[in-house]
Formats: C-alpha cells, sequence, structure tokens
C-alpha cells in the first residue's frame, strides 16, 4: 500500500472508501444470496469476517481524509460511495432491477455533497 502514499489525500481517501464499501455491501448484503439457508447467526458471523476487511481499510480512509476534509464531508462521501457500490452490487450480483429510485437518490446525495462541500 506503499504506492497510496504518493497520491493526494483526497484520492487516497476515496480509493480506500470505494474499497471498504465493497467489503461492508459483501458483508451486509452477500449472505442474502450465499447463506439464505444458513441460520442467521451463521450469516452474522460471516459477515463480521468480512467487515473486519472494510475497518481496515475504513479506518485509515477517515484518517488519511480528516487531514484535508471535516468530518461531515468525510461522512457525505462515504454515503456517495456506498450508493454507487450499492447499485451495480444490488443488480449485477443480487439480481434486483434497476430502480429509478436509485437515481433519485444519488441526486439528494449531490444536493448533500453541495452543502457539505460548498464554501470548502
Amino acid at each position: 500500500m506503499n504506492w497510496l502514499t504518493t497520491l493526494p489525500i483526497p484520492l487516497q481517501t476515496i480509493l480506500l472508501l470505494i474499497a471498504s464499501n465493497v467489503f461492508m455491501t459483501f458483508a451486509w448484503y452477500a449472505h442474502l444470496k450465499n447463506l439464505s439457508a444458513s441460520p442467521w447467526w451463521v450469516a452474522a458471523l460471516v459477515s463480521w469476517g468480512i467487515a473486519l476487511f472494510e475497518y481496515l481499510l475504513q479506518v485509515p480512509a477517515n484518517r488519511i481524509g480528516h487531514a484535508e476534509f471535516s468530518v461531515a464531508q468525510l461522512k457525505i462521501m462515504q454515503e456517495v460511495i456506498t450508493l454507487s457500490v450499492f447499485v451495480p452490487f444490488a443488480v449485477f450480483y443480487l439480481n434486483e432491477p434497476l430502480k429509478w429510485d436509485y437515481l433519485w437518490a444519488g441526486l439528494c446525495l449531490m444536493g448533500a455533497v453541495y452543502f457539505m462541500f460548498r464554501g470548502a
């Protein structure tokens, strides 16, 4: 991960947040497809194990990002990235239908981005 430190802080933050969100999305939702026949506690333990990798990326992302962003800006960035990772996951991995609601939710998040980053 040494190459990562040569990138600008915003890019380091975004890349780590994207990677952490991939793990988070799998931890939270993949069990619906892969472990649906297993007891809930098995799914919880597997999800917890996957979530460890999310935290190993999320914590450094926030620490690095906090050098340039406020906590509120980091949170809004996280939410935009979460939706950007979740929609393809839901459509392609879980075979959920692509809905207009994803677009509307994304537009609402863009409004949140505007308000958190204006004047920054």
